[in-house]
Order: structure tokens, then C-alpha cells, then sequence
């Protein structure tokens, strides 16, 4: 089995965009720690689970990393640290939007993959179509979600013309 390890972030991203669903119709299967969930997600996200999400116990030796990360990287939570544990403990990549921890991540050498990436991949799977990515951006952007809506415009321009008839 394929994982891509998330952090709470991207979640919200997706949720916010009207796209949470479709998240969940990639290749790969998404999972999180399971602490990360109980913490974080459980209360008013525990929906997540029906469509697909997995829990993943981080194990100890990984834990003890994210505690040796945490000494390391400041600005990104404990659970995110765990997310970025359990990636190495998975050796599959973290899928991310929070830029302190996507940082962290690199700096450990890990594979990183953010909403760019998710949107871009439904999109060729045929999960997601054109005017349903320039409504999620729309969304995110409306409710301050921080991307690089630079990088965001120029993906769409590029989905646009792979989207229209020659």
C-alpha cells in the first residue's frame, strides 16, 4: 500500500475548498497519526474515516524522533511532528500545507506534497475537473487560506489549457 502522511492543514484546505471528498479518490491511501486524529480531527472531523482516511500508530522509536524534531523545529506543533515521524516511519511522503512544517520536513530530507500537488493530481486522475479547481482557490483564497496563489495562478492557466478542446 501507497501512503501520503497528513498534517491537519491539508484537511482544512480541501474542506474549505469544497474538495474534501474527492481527496480521498487518489491512488495513494491517506492516513494520519493516530494521536494526531484523537487530538485534532476526532471532534468534528470524525466523518474523515468513512471517506477513506487511515489512522497509523506512530511507532516508538518514531515518537522519540518527533520529540528530537521538536528541540530542532519550533514552529510546527508535536502532532505535526509526528505527522513528519510517521512519513519517515512510512517512508512515504508528508502531504502538507503548513509552510514551518513543510520546511522541517525538507530539512529532514523527506518527500513533501502540498495542495498544488492534491489539487493537481485529481485534477489529471479526472477526479476533480477545471472549474471545480478555480472554485476551490476561490474558496481558500476567500478564507485566507496561505498559498502561493502565484504558483496557485499559474497552475490553473495550465489546467485551463489542458482542459480545453485544441
Amino acid at each position: 500500500m501507497t501512503w501520503l502522511i497528513g498534517d491537519a492543514n491539508i484537511f482544512i484546505d480541501m474542506e474549505v475548498g469544497g474538495i474534501l471528498e474527492p481527496m480521498f479518490h487518489v491512488p495513494e491511501t491517506i492516513a494520519v497519526p493516530d494521536v494526531l486524529f484523537a487530538e485534532e480531527l476526532q471532534a468534528r472531523h470524525a466523518y474523515l474515516l468513512s471517506m477513506g482516511l487511515m489512522q497509523l500508530e506512530v511507532q516508538e522509536r518514531y515518537v522519540r524522533e518527533a520529540f528530537r524534531l521538536g528541540g530542532i523545529y519550533r514552529k510546527p506543533s508535536h502532532n505535526d511532528l509526528l505527522a513528519l515521524s510517521l512519513a519517515k516511519q512510512e517512508a512515504c511522503p508528508l502531504l502538507t500545507g503548513d509552510k514551518r512544517l513543510r520546511e522541517a520536513a525538507l530539512a529532514e530530507q523527506l518527500e513533501v506534497r502540498g495542495t498544488l500537488w492534491l489539487v493537481r493530481r485529481l485534477f489529471l486522475s479526472g477526479a476533480l475537473e477545471y472549474c471545480q479547481a478555480v472554485t476551490a482557490y476561490e474558496r481558500m483564497k476567500k478564507n485566507g487560506r496561505r498559498l502561493p496563489w502565484d504558483d496557485v495562478g499559474a497552475q490553473l492557466y495550465k489546467m485551463s489549457k489542458e482542459s480545453s478542446p485544441e
